[in-house]
């Protein structure tokens, strides 16, 4: 089956140019990359959290890009046929696509690598910004939400518990657009907002290329964005955020929070507003107990202070985060900083850089207790996103495949709290989806 699709959103008035220079992208080595992402759009809904897998079961699948003089159009061969209904692509997933070309083939265009920070965060604005997703002349309303995409069912419908009354306060809602935990916020959000008859409703979905086939953007989501790795992902969370909810999950959500504390233990960000609050059900509770013994046994009490946790209770969570919107209005205010993006947050070098998860990178990340916080907090938090590339990324897949699991070396003390927080998202079954075997990516050596 082939089909063809007009463009959305920006893309519907290019230039001559414009158009020559897409179509020129789509003919480089970036073209492996772009057909990957339309394919893992197209894929919403699926059950599996493994990209390659994937890659390998829609193996005949291509994507072309096709220049017309009044801009381009896209066409699918042998796409999959969850995406369409009675013959028709369904519209979210046509919105999706345009904005993976937006994202990857469009954006990549204006910015050249670069290890400059200030750079860096212009890139991340920009891309927000030539997404829509930046409203101006808004007062402080979005709520990013982390967690795993393998959570308990009791876990998910807390979730969307939480969303919803988070929906009925006219909160809006940023997760990383995938299943579990991202879906869940998303999905009781609607039921909040439909109640209160709000038709200004924003789904913001982030994510980024190596992780979009294994956490494909749940049907809630309404604005896709794809940053070009994952730092620039989680420097777009952070920056978007008046306020950060996180859920139970596995070595993801330990990476979210450990770039989060990292970048708030900075001195420079010692008075920045930015609530954040760990909950999840009653059942849940030794997790975040054991999440904040490792927090304090690695980075000290004063991270302990940059969260609060509140469990059992979705409406005490929603309360808390409509509560705290006026004083994240006015600290904005008073730094002269924008409700819409927040330049003031202070992100240093170590946080914005790419990590590339190979075997010898993740044996030599400095893990020891004798180092500054921040530091030790950007190295965790590389740990845990290469242990995410080994459990659903396609590259960190076939690298464990090749090379057998990554080797963590360091601190013996440190190295036991690692191995004792990563056995019980292990024994919790979040480190892969409910009814998957599991096999450790790595080996924890003390």
């Amino acid at each position: 089956m082939q089909v063809q699709l007009n463009p959305t959103g920006v893309l519907n008035l290019l230039s001559k140019l414009e158009v020559d220079l897409l179509q020129a992208s789509s003919s480089t080595e970036r073209y492996k990359l772009f057909r990957n992402c339309v394919l893992a759009v197209l894929n919403v809904g699926s059950h599996t959290d493994s990209s390659s897998e994937i890659y390998d079961k829609y193996q005949d699948f291509d994507v072309k890009l096709i220049a017309r003089e009044r801009g381009i159009k896209i066409e699918l061969d042998t796409p999959p046929e969850t995406a369409f209904v009675d013959g028709k692509i369904i519209t979210g997933i046509h919105e999706h696509i345009f904005s993976v070309i937006r994202d990857l083939l469009f954006i990549y265009q204006r910015h050249e690598p670069t290890e400059d920070e200030q750079q860096i965060t212009h890139m991340v604005f920009d891309m927000l910004r030539n997404a829509s997703a930046l409203p101006v002349n808004t007062d402080p309303n979005m709520i990013v939400c982390w967690g795993g995409h393998s959570i308990s069912e009791i876990e998910y419908k807390y979730t969307k518990e939480v969303g919803y009354e988070l929906g009925l306060r006219g909160l809006n809602i940023c997760t990383g657009c995938g299943p579990g935990a991202m879906k869940g916020p998303m999905k009781g959000a609607t039921i909040g907002h439909a109640k209160q008859r709000i038709t200004s409703n924003r789904y913001l979905g982030l994510t980024e290329p190596s992780i979009i086939a294994a956490e494909p953007p749940n049907p809630i989501v309404n604005e896709l964005v794809i940053l070009p790795d994952i730092e620039k992902r989680l420097e777009a969370f952070v920056r978007t955020a008046h306020g950060i909810i996180i859920f139970p999950g596995g070595a993801g959500t330990a990476e979210e929070l450990l770039y989060l504390l990292g970048i708030l233990l900075h001195p420079d960000n010692q008075k920045q507003c930015l609530p954040v609050i760990l909950t999840g059900p009653e059942s849940s509770a030794d997790y975040f107990k054991e999440i904040c013994q490792f927090v304090e046994d690695t980075l000290g009490e004063e991270a302990l202070s940059k969260f609060e946790v509140i469990v059992g209770d979705p409406k005490k969570v929603a309360v808390t985060l409509k509560q705290a919107m006026p004083k994240v209005r006015e600290y904005r205010k008073s730094q002269g900083d924008a409700y819409y993006f927040n330049w003031t947050l202070k992100i240093e070098h170590q946080f914005q850089m790419p990590f590339d998860p190979t075997h010898e990178n993740m044996a030599n990340l400095n893990l020891s207790l004798d180092q500054n916080k921040e530091f030790l907090a950007a190295d965790l938090r590389r740990a845990f996103s290469g242990i995410v590339a080994g459990n659903v990324k396609d590259e960190g897949i076939r690298e464990i495949k090749k090379h057998g699991p990554y080797q963590l070396h360091g601190e013996t003390t440190l190295m036991e709290k690692m191995d004792t927080l990563l056995q019980a998202f292990v024994e919790q079954g979040r480190m892969k989806l409910p009814g998957s075997k599991y096999t450790p990516c790595y080996v924890v050596n003390k």
